[in-house]
C-alpha cells in the first residue's frame, strides 16, 4: 500500500467530495463556498499558535453566522491534515476515509457556529 501524498490526496479529494454531496442540498450550496484545504500536519506556525502536531483538522475564520461581523485574520476555511489522520488510522484506507468524513463534518460543524459541546451532541465530537 502507498502512504505518499498523492494517494492521501487522491483519497482525502474523492471523500471530500462524496461527504459534501451527501449532505442536504441548502447546506450543500452554503459548504461548497468554504475552501477545504490539504496539509500533511500542522505547520510550525500553527504548532506556535498552540495547534497540537496530530491535530486532524481545523476550522480557521470567521464562522457562517459571523462573516463580516469579526475581525478574523484569515478567510473561512477547513483545513485537513492528511498525514495525521493517516496516522490515525493506522494505515487502514476504510478507516482513514471514515476518519477523513468525521473530521470534515466536525470542522463545517465549527463553520456552522457550533462548539465542541454542540459536536459532541451530535456525535461529531
Amino acid at each position: 500500500m502507498r502512504d505518499d501524498w498523492s494517494f492521501l490526496l487522491e483519497l482525502a479529494e474523492a471523500e471530500v467530495d462524496r461527504t459534501i454531496q451527501s449532505l442536504p442540498a441548502a447546506l450543500r450550496d452554503k459548504v461548497r463556498q468554504l475552501p477545504v484545504t490539504f496539509e500533511r500536519q500542522p505547520g510550525v506556525g500553527l504548532r506556535l499558535d498552540g495547534i497540537e502536531p496530530d491535530t486532524l483538522g481545523l476550522f480557521v475564520g470567521e464562522p457562517l453566522g459571523e462573516i463580516g461581523t469579526t475581525t478574523a485574520p484569515l478567510p473561512a476555511q477547513v483545513i485537513l491534515f492528511l498525514e495525521s489522520i493517516w496516522d490515525a488510522a493506522e494505515g487502514d484506507r476504510t478507516v482513514y476515509r471514515e476518519e477523513v468524513r468525521a473530521t470534515l463534518l466536525h470542522e463545517l460543524g465549527h463553520y456552522l457556529g457550533l462548539d465542541e459541546i454542540d459536536l459532541d451532541e451530535r456525535g461529531l465530537g
